[in-house]
């Protein structure tokens, strides 16, 4: 599972490093937060038309059919396993992939009986993390016709890696700057060689350390949060 994040990077240079444009109206400097959860909002990159650009997407992917937003709730995640066939997800999957930028993640270990020690993981190389997702625009359809449609994305999940070290038996899909074009680009790439994107990276992609228990709760934000801690 993925659940928190943290996100500091400023929008002007994830866009450089992605090579898109940020769209229109982001402020290039953005609102840095280390303590992001489902039902907030995300920056993530996606191609519109030929052009890929760098926007907010409510974390909690709503599909075009969904009657009721609470959906959310529950598909801040997709597993890669299921992805390319599951209702919620196949048709975003074939149209409208996504990458979500964060500069870290956190995972909670549960290994020792009582206790749930949360961990912080970020790339060892110190570059942002290319998180695999999917998005979607959702109308309300008791609003009004004119109202603009909610943009919305998920995280997709897959096998750990070693680098997770059996904290969890889920992470992140976490692509390479290579990877971008052929996840993004689906009139070129076939949905196979796409799902072969989604296998967990490579062993000493990821570093992680034990924080603070304060993560566990969206009510603390702050770099604070990120700084390494003995372990409980």
């Amino acid at each position: 599972m993925c659940g928190r994040v943290a996100l500091f990077t400023p929008p002007a240079r994830l866009a450089r490093f992605l090579d898109a444009a940020l769209a229109a109206g982001l402020d290039p400097d953005g609102h840095p937060h280390w303590n992001i959860g489902p039902r907030q909002q995300l920056l993530a990159a996606a191609r519109h038309e030929e052009d890929r650009v760098l926007d907010h997407y409510w974390w909690g992917l709503i599909p075009g059919w969904a009657k009721d937003p609470s959906v959310a709730n529950r598909l801040f995640n997709a597993r890669a396993e299921t992805v390319a066939e599951k209702p919620s997800f196949r048709s975003a999957f074939a149209r409208r992939p996504c990458v979500v930028p964060v500069d870290g993640f956190y995972e909670w270990d549960h290994r020792t009986p009582g206790v749930a020690q949360p961990h912080y993981f970020h790339r060892a190389d110190g570059n942002p993390l290319l998180l695999a997702g999917l998005w979607e625009h959702w109308r309300d359809p008791a609003g009004v016709a004119t109202d603009p449609p909610v943009a919305t994305c998920t995280v997709i999940t897959t096998t750990p890696s070693d680098d997770v070290d059996g904290l969890h038996d889920r992470m992140p899909v976490v692509l390479e700057l290579d990877d971008v074009t052929p996840w993004l680009d689906v009139a070129h790439h076939e949905p196979a060689e796409r799902l072969r994107l989604l296998d967990p990276s490579p062993a000493g992609t990821l570093v992680h350390y034990p924080v603070r228990r304060d993560v566990g709760s969206l009510r603390h934000d702050g770099p604070q949060l990120i700084e390494p801690t003995t372990l409980l």
